[in-house]
């Protein structure tokens, strides 16, 4: 019969399909990188997600469920009001820096769930002086190294030692406070730029000089609920400026993965000897980490894989080569992560490969272009 397919609708019809509407997460998602667009982009395409707000967003974050907000992310109360006006069930951070003065922790209190970690787990980011001291005390494999604070201290430690060095910065430098030179009169000269004449701002009041490591990179990441740790492909970047691995370093000019240098058997020792210890480490000194714990590791040739950093969320431009081979639903993940569950979810990768080139201003890391 031709009215056969003819749907009859309740009166409560509608009212359910608005409810199912309405049930659908909003997220709020911090940053305004290609790491954000990124992460914004896998966001949308939760079936669970109803929409993804951006504060700031940017050019790529516009559109379909993504939108973009106005909002002062480091006014933390501005930012729990706005949650509330707009029904957020779940902030995602982006960035280091918010995460590094607490967002997270005033979230949480105001009762809004949080992809990332609190203050004081985030400080494994936030100092490497700190960062160093925590691989010592819970024996995470790293290199040889001493902390200053003391410039002459620092210095006269330089011209004693004779091998060659890298010097970090202890604070946050936006993934550029790190030094690679290649003779004692450079490494003095690096010092003197960081430490007197302050290069990197407040992040070089103290430094941290260790012994210059060789062998390949690569970024492993992993998600994390305090407890459980789930390891990611491992990414290499490119850090240094120019072709040919030379030039200073950058935020990071491009990234593929998986990257072949860590064999099976390596992911499995740097999950069980470098982020599981980590986190393991961090819930025991009080520091429960939630989101993603980043280990930058050298594979050294004589001494194997060495922990060069962590970091406190996900890397910038790796999460454009890692988010694209995750085959379970992100929004998931994150939610497992905050609500203490990640052992009961089935996160899959595809056997695939990713890469990205990041296209930047003139001029390098030191100067807009």
């Amino acid at each position: 019969a031709p009215h056969s397919a003819t749907q009859i609708h309740s009166p409560g019809s509608h009212r359910n399909m608005a409810d199912s509407k309405a049930s659908l997460a909003t997220v709020l998602l911090i940053g305004s990188g290609g790491r954000e667009h990124t992460m914004a982009w896998k966001l949308s395409q939760s079936p669970k997600v109803g929409k993804v707000l951006v504060a700031p967003g940017n050019g790529g974050t516009l559109g379909g469920k993504l939108e973009k907000i106005k909002l002062d992310v480091n006014d933390h109360k501005a930012v729990l009001d706005a949650c509330k006006k707009h029904g957020v069930s779940l902030v995602a951070v982006g960035p280091e820096a918010p995460l590094a003065v607490g967002i997270a922790d005033f979230l949480t209190k105001g009762g809004v769930g949080v992809f990332g970690p609190q203050k004081n787990a985030a400080e494994i980011e936030a100092s490497k002086a700190f960062s160093k001291d925590f691989m010592a005390r819970h024996n995470i494999p790293t290199a040889e190294y001493k902390n200053f604070t003391d410039y002459k201290e620092a210095q006269a430690y330089l011209k004693a030692i004779k091998h060659k060095v890298v010097i970090k910065a202890s604070g946050l430098a936006a993934g550029k406070g790190v030094v690679l030179p290649e003779t004692t009169e450079e490494a003095l000269e690096n010092l003197e730029s960081i430490m007197v004449n302050k290069e990197f701002g407040d992040a070089g009041a103290e430094v941290v000089i260790e012994e210059l490591l060789g062998g390949p990179e690569a970024s492993c990441l992993a998600f994390t609920d305090g407890t459980t740790v789930i390891i990611m492909p491992a990414a290499q970047d490119h850090k240094r400026i120019f072709e040919g691995d030379k030039g200073p370093n950058t935020g990071g000019m491009g990234a593929y993965s998986p990257a072949p240098v860590l064999t099976p058997e390596l992911r499995e020792f740097v999950l069980k000897n470098v982020l599981q210890k980590a986190v393991d480490g961090l819930r025991k000194e009080g520091r429960r980490f939630v989101g993603v714990l980043y280990a930058g590791m050298m594979i050294d040739p004589k001494k194997g894989p060495q922990t060069l950093e962590f970091n406190c969320r996900f890397g910038d431009p790796e999460t454009q080569v890692l988010l694209p081979l995750l085959d379970t639903d992100l929004y998931e993940v994150m939610k497992a992560c905050v609500d203490g569950t990640l052992d009961k979810l089935d996160v899959k990768f595809k056997n695939k490969h990713a890469a990205t080139i990041v296209a930047a201003s003139g001029g390098g890391p030191k100067k807009k272009g």
